[in-house]
């Protein structure tokens, strides 16, 4: 939900990409994510991809919904640390709270949670990129 609601922004010279730590590639987003992304006329077509060198390489910032994703990053591509951060706390800062729930398994509801929180950072992010 994070790729979408970012590209919905369009900013002109910002890039996005997606990838899991942990992701089936190929797999589509949730049922209740793309239900979601539908009710906020937020397009969407993910396709799941694996964190690849490639990707790590390519990205001038790698935002983690989570501090356990960000340590799994930094010990496979220990050369990204300086530019890994869990998306709260670069928006935010040094926070003892820095993940985004997830609602992986979850109701629709609770992907409803989920979508309003990363839209009220992800609206945070483009403050800061834009300033």
């Amino acid at each position: 939900m994070a790729e979408a609601i970012l590209r919905s922004h369009q900013l002109e010279g910002v890039e996005v990409r997606s990838a899991g730590v942990y992701a089936y590639p190929g797999d589509a987003a949730s049922v209740n994510a793309r239900l979601v992304l539908d009710d906020h006329e937020i397009r969407h077509d993910h396709a799941a991809s694996t964190l690849s060198n490639d990707d790590v390489e390519w990205a001038d910032y790698i935002f983690t919904m989570t501090e356990g994703h960000k340590q799994l990053i930094a010990s496979r591509y220990p050369q990204v640390i300086e530019r890994t951060f869990t998306l709260k706390e670069f928006v935010r800062g040094d926070l003892s709270d820095r993940d985004v729930s997830d609602p992986f398994g979850g109701s629709k509801q609770m992907y409803e949670r989920t979508f309003m929180e990363l839209k009220q950072l992800i609206n945070e992010l483009v403050e800061k990129i834009k300033n």
